[in-house]
């Protein structure tokens, strides 16, 4: 891992088989309107924000309750010169139990502050993986965008780059 792919790093009170699910749900803390399988190896995701963004994703790894690796096979921003900039990274979850918590370390290998989107895509991981994914974890319920339905995050984002 070079210092600058982003990674942010959680702590929650439940076990690493729960998070690992959670994860793996990716419709339950990221976004309502995925399309295909996030749970099985080599499967592929499509993940699109409006028109604002769409990502292929394939299912690289899946280590049950310890790690969850995806691809980004094709990307595409809207809002940035280079409309491809995370095609080729690799988004990687891992799991550990830490004492009576499990940790979960995301890193978004490639993603790195020579992006354009880097400022965007770091503070929208940030509430991803920060408050929607530990939300879906601990309540059961996190806070994935959906059609029509903004998360603040998104709110924020866009209306600060138009």
């Amino acid at each position: 891992m070079e210092a600058s792919d982003l990674t942010f790093t959680v702590s929650v009170d439940q076990t690493t088989k729960h998070v690992f699910d959670a994860i793996c749900n990716v419709r339950g803390w990221w976004s309502e309107e995925i399309e295909g399988n996030t749970d099985k190896r080599n499967e592929t995701f499509i993940y699109q924000y409006e028109d604002v963004h769409y990502a292929k994703i394939k299912v690289q790894e899946l280590i049950p309750n310890e790690k969850v690796v995806w691809l980004v096979t094709y990307n595409y921003f809207k809002f940035t010169k280079d409309k491809s900039e995370w095609t080729g990274t690799t988004i990687r979850f891992d799991i550990s139990a830490k004492g009576d918590k499990t940790e979960i370390r995301f890193t978004h290998y490639g993603l790195n502050p020579e992006f354009e989107c880097y400022d965007i895509c770091s503070n929208a991981w940030g509430q991803y993986i920060g408050q929607s994914l530990p939300d879906l974890i601990k309540s059961g319920k996190g806070n994935p965008n959906g059609k029509n339905k903004p998360t603040t995050a998104d709110e924020e984002r866009f209306s600060a780059k138009n």
